[in-house]
């Protein structure tokens, strides 16, 4: 998910520089949405391990 979100980040910034100001707009929320996404899995999936290696 991470990747993806660089992946559409890198798209954002090559649209912004060439002048497509709609796709670059577009293709950073994208991976804005997935950027907090993936922080919320790692923050969950931190929260479970913990519980488990607790127990």
């Amino acid at each position: 998910m991470l990747r993806y979100a660089l992946i559409f980040l890198v798209v954002a910034i090559i649209a912004g520089v060439l002048g497509f100001g709609g796709i670059a707009g577009a293709a950073s929320g994208i991976a804005q949405i997935l950027f907090f996404l993936f922080l919320a899995f790692l923050v969950i999936s931190l929260i479970v391990g913990l519980f488990r290696r607790a127990s």
